[in-house]
This record gives structure tokens, sequence and C-alpha cells, in this order.
């Protein structure tokens, strides 16, 4: 089992070392990693390009981290907690992978909310490190108006990952049309401008298996 002490270790390695350069990246573990073998075994692991290649194309963003057993998983943050510089509003949504929640920035910098969220870690550490480290490197490079940004991300206290995304106000697709009984033409250019969206993962090399009215908002 990976502690939250550990966890935190190689999150700080393996997040810069995914922006290196492959020939600078292994000086970057060298250094960081010291006479830890352990520590430097753990982070090869996580930066393999098989294991990000495999993770990137069969793995959709939104079923990630499905497979840990819920008897085994950390208790998330609840309403009212900080996660990082943002204090948790309420939760707006609930999978198999973990939380999200609406937040708002604290620290008087600025006004923001946010949606974050917050990937339950159980026994099998490796797993949850290694792909929600993928699902963030994927989230960061997909840069497109109809695809949620992603904005910050981290470790929580208790050594949970988080991501921190811009929050979308608006209602699944479908809702919308029906509420704004919307004709066909118009429901078409809904359609298409979603059709971009997928379009654009699609030439990232990313695709979305669960696709659906709820996973897309107006």
């Amino acid at each position: 089992l990976i502690t939250p002490e550990r966890w935190r270790q190689i999150s700080e390695i393996v997040e810069p070392a995914l922006e290196c350069e492959p020939e600078q990246r292994a000086a970057l573990i060298a250094q960081a990693c010291g006479t830890d073998a352990d520590l430097r075994r753990q982070v090869e692991t996580y930066l393999s390009a098989d294991v990000v290649a495999q993770s990137s194309m069969h793995d959709s963003p939104a079923h990630l981290l499905a497979t840990i057993p819920d008897e085994n998983l950390l208790a998330a943050p609840t309403v009212g907690h900080r996660i990082g510089v943002y204090q948790v509003l309420k939760e707006i949504g609930r999978g198999g992978m973990g939380t999200v929640y609406l937040a708002e920035r604290a620290d008087a910098q600025y006004q923001q909310r946010v949606a974050i969220k917050v990937v339950k870690r159980g026994t099998d550490s490796d797993v949850i490190l290694r792909r929600f480290l993928t699902e963030r490197q994927i989230l960061a490079r997909l840069h497109h108006p109809n695809i949620a940004r992603i904005l910050d991300g981290g470790t929580t206290q208790d050594g949970l990952p988080y991501i921190v995304m811009e929050h979308i106000e608006g209602q699944p697709i479908d809702e919308y049309c029906d509420e704004h009984k919307l004709n066909t033409t118009r429901r078409i250019e809904l359609f298409r401008a979603a059709c971009t969206a997928v379009q654009f993962a699609h030439q990232n090399l990313i695709v979305h298996r669960d696709l659906k009215p709820s996973n897309i908002l107006v």
C-alpha cells in the first residue's frame, strides 16, 4: 500500500516528468529519486510509454478508476472542506471512480467557481495513480471551446488526487432541447457542435466511451 506521503512524493516527480522531453526525463528522475530505488521504480512504472498509451487508448476519462472496490475507498471531502485554495460548496456528481464538487476559491485572490473531481483511493494505489495521472494529462492537452478546461490539479491533505476544472452552468442536451421546444434544425445544430468536440478528441487519439446526454451540457 502506498501511503499518502509516498503518493505525494511520486506525484511531485511524475507530473514534471510528463512535461519533459524523453531525453531529459531520466536525469530529472535520477535527481529527484536520489538513492531511493523503490521510489524510482514506482515513478518509472507510471511513466512507462506502454502504460500511458494503453490508458489513453482504452480508458475514457469518465471511466478511469472504476475498478476499485467501494469497501477499500478512503473518505472523500465534505461540504465546507478545503481542497487546495478552494472551499467545497456542494456535491454535484458521483460515480464509481470518484465525486465531483462545486467549489469556490477561498484565498481572497479573486472570485471563481470551479468543479473539482476527487478520486477515491483504496488499496490498489498503483492503478489509481497511473490512471489518474494519465487522465489529468489527457485533459490538459484538450484545448477546445466545447470541452471543459482543466485549471489545476493536486492532492488533498489525505493524499487523494483531484482535478480542478471550469464549472459549466448548463442543462443536459436532451433536457435543454425539450424545455426550449427546439425544432429539428436547432437540435441538429447543437448535435453538430457536440460533434466538433468529439472529433477534436479523436484527432488527439482519445476515445470517450461514455458519451450520453447527461455528459453534454448546453
